[in-house]
């Protein structure tokens, strides 16, 4: 996936988890953050950051904060393109079946999942949650950066898909390249990394890239190993 008017910038501060001050041709400016997310270890004072220029006039802010630079890691932080990167690498590769459709935004149970592949000839249905990665610890992808009980009961939906016949996979999507493997932050939420085990015993399939990240656009890269 692809932005469009990407101006370089520099971070300053982050009032509130939804908005962010940052230096732009030299003016301050008030950004929207695309991750509710903590992303503390990312988004402190004087770091190289991309904001994407909005063309909607009657926006409060003007600007997307899009990617950060963590020493020579540049990261996508939008929370929002994981979801189109991940369909559009699923459309391209085929890896469940060359005669499945991509649906968007499909419910199942209590949760609605973000991706959804179908037959037209059988009953075949794969439910598919993406979650997109920020935080990483010394070459390792972590996540999640803060508690997510949205996040654990996708992954009891998934089990459930699985129980009642239908396919269901997580694919987390790390939003950075270089990374060693991946893991459950089980520092910061325990439940998820044992729920997400239990989801794996039942059936669940486990996926976990990279991303090939440049400051315009963000794609699904390698397989990432992942350690449970």
């Amino acid at each position: 996936m692809t932005y469009q008017n990407i101006i370089r910038g520099e971070f300053i501060s982050r009032p509130n988890r939804f908005i962010a001050n940052v230096l732009i041709n030299g003016q301050q400016q008030v950004c929207h953050v695309k991750n509710t997310g903590r992303c503390k270890e990312l988004l402190v004072a004087g770091a190289e950051v991309w904001v994407e220029k909005c063309s909607d006039p009657a926006r409060k802010t003007a600007y997307d904060l899009i990617a950060v630079k963590k020493g020579d890691r540049l990261i996508n932080i939008d929370s929002q393109a994981p979801n189109k990167a991940v369909a559009e690498w699923l459309e391209r590769e085929k890896p469940f079946g060359a005669e499945l459709k991509l649906l968007r935004e499909q419910t199942y149970g209590g949760s609605r999942f973000d991706i959804m592949l179908k037959s037209d000839k059988t009953d075949k249905r794969i439910y598919i949650e993406v979650k997109g990665c920020t935080l990483e610890r010394d070459g390792i992808a972590l996540f999640p950066d803060a508690p997510t009980e949205r996040g654990v009961k996708h992954l009891r939906e998934l089990a459930e898909c699985r129980r009642n016949g239908n396919g269901a996979a997580l694919f987390v999507l790390v939003q950075m390249s270089d990374i060693s493997y991946f893991s459950p932050n089980y520092e910061t939420h325990r439940e998820f990394g044992e729920v997400m085990k239990e989801a794996q015993r039942c059936g669940v399939r486990l996926m976990c890239y990279d991303s090939i990240v440049t400051p315009d656009s963000l794609t699904v890269g390698k397989p990432v190993e992942i350690r449970l």
